[in-house]
């Protein structure tokens, strides 16, 4: 499994904001320091905005924020936002989807391993995050 790479360039504008703090920052920054196609970007923004995870404006002094606190926002609700519900295998979501059903060994570690993985991003803010890189970077 892979998240797309428009998930991975949401993660890295979310972050990138979380080290700004509350400042209101362009997108053609975000796209620049983090090497970011800037049109990609902008729709990037657009759906982090839907999510209720950016505030947006426009004009000479428009820009993007976080909506909400840096340790209020979780990796996972950025990863979903972008590339939507995580599913290791469709058998995880929905029983009937499956032939073998419920004989199947394969579905109990599908799910414990989606728990996991999902467990873990959810835990994962962008606080502690961003607390992490700029404490490797000093």
């Amino acid at each position: 499994m892979q998240i797309t790479r428009q998930a991975d360039y949401a993660v890295r504008a979310i972050l990138h904001l979380a080290r700004s703090g509350d400042v209101r920052t362009a997108t053609s920054a975000i796209a620049e320091e983090q090497k970011i196609p800037p049109s990609f970007l902008a729709k990037i923004i657009s759906q982090l905005s839907i999510a209720g995870l950016l505030h947006t404006s426009r004009g000479a002094r428009g820009g993007v924020t976080l909506a909400r606190e840096p340790k209020e926002i979780t990796l996972l609700e950025v990863i979903e936002a972008i590339d939507g519900p995580i599913q290791l295998n469709e058998c995880v979501g929905d029983s009937g989807s499956c032939s073998f059903d419920e004989d199947c060994p394969l579905r109990p570690v599908w799910c414990e391993a989606q728990e996991e993985l999902v467990a873990k991003l959810k835990g994962t803010n962008f606080a502690d995050m961003a607390a992490k890189g700029q404490a490797a970077t000093a």
